[in-house]
């Protein structure tokens, strides 16, 4: 059901991201690995990245990403320092549309400014979803001008949750956690969740897979005193949250079922259960 990735690091293109590796995100819409109960991830796509001094930008469409040879040339000159891009299977009864196609954002300001800009993708289903929708929704209250929020597909409700929980205050892991604390109480289903705030990436498990790597830079320093490079302790350089690895790398490193992940450049990867 759907697949999505996670970045914060170093300035890279979106084609890096989304297409580049043996098992890249392209190659996951129609040879997907590790999916649960679907054969292809070909129902939409879209990317969200942060843009200059922190403006939430976003792109998706309803079709398969291989089919958007104009998207890809695009990617290979977009860079960005955070970004989180999806892939689509529909869940039956719901429609292919672009509505639909992940992540939804909140916001459209700078990630530190008034309207602060998150971007926010479910992979999974809510089973039953008729039957809670109403009290999801009421859960989540108004949610005022966020059109994501009213989305024909479940993911609608826990995103205007999960935003109405961070415009209380609630850190990104937190307001993730507690979308799957509230919906687990109600019904079963798969809720991996993965958001972005431009400085921080948190994800959740539940139900599917899901990977982090840790990839460290080497950091060289200039010796006052002879102007010699001296190599010094390798710095935490890049963060990477996905679905499934993206290549053979060995530092990609299962999450166990049922955690909270966060993640950012001072602290690295934490993974807590839920």
């Amino acid at each position: 059901m759907c697949r999505h990735v996670g970045y914060l690091g170093p300035a890279r293109t979106l084609h890096s991201l989304m297409y580049e590796g043996e098992y890249s995100l392209e190659h996951q819409s129609y040879a997907p690995r590790m999916t649960q109960g679907n054969l292809l991830n070909a129902d939409g796509f879209g990317a969200g990245w942060y843009h200059g001094e922190g403006r939430p930008v976003r792109f998706r469409r309803a079709g398969p990403i291989w089919a958007d040879p104009s998207f890809r040339e695009i990617a290979e000159v977009v860079e960005t320092t955070c970004a989180v891009a999806a892939i689509r299977s529909a869940t039956v009864g719901f429609p292919v549309d672009e509505s639909c196609a992940q992540p939804f954002r909140t916001g459209e300001g700078a990630a530190t400014g008034p309207r602060p800009g998150r971007f926010f993708s479910h992979n999974g289903k809510i089973e039953g979803f008729a039957g809670v929708e109403g009290k999801l929704r009421e859960l989540a209250g108004d949610p005022g001008g966020l059109a994501d929020a009213r989305a024909p597909v479940d993911s609608a409700p826990l995103f205007a949750l999960a935003a109405r929980l961070w415009n209380e205050g609630r850190t990104l892991g937190e307001g993730l956690a507690e979308v799957v604390r509230e919906v687990t109480a109600l019904a079963p289903g798969r809720y991996n969740l993965l958001a972005a705030d431009g400085t921080t990436l948190a994800a959740t498990t539940w139900g599917d897979s899901l990977f982090v790597r840790e990839r460290r830079h080497e950091a060289w320093r200039v010796e006052h005193a002879t102007g010699a490079p001296i190599k010094g302790s390798p710095r935490l350089g890049e963060l990477w949250i996905s679905s499934e690895p993206l290549d053979d790398d060995p530092a990609w490193t299962p999450v166990p079922d049922r955690s909270l992940v966060t993640a950012d450049l001072t602290s690295g990867v934490r993974v807590t259960p839920l």
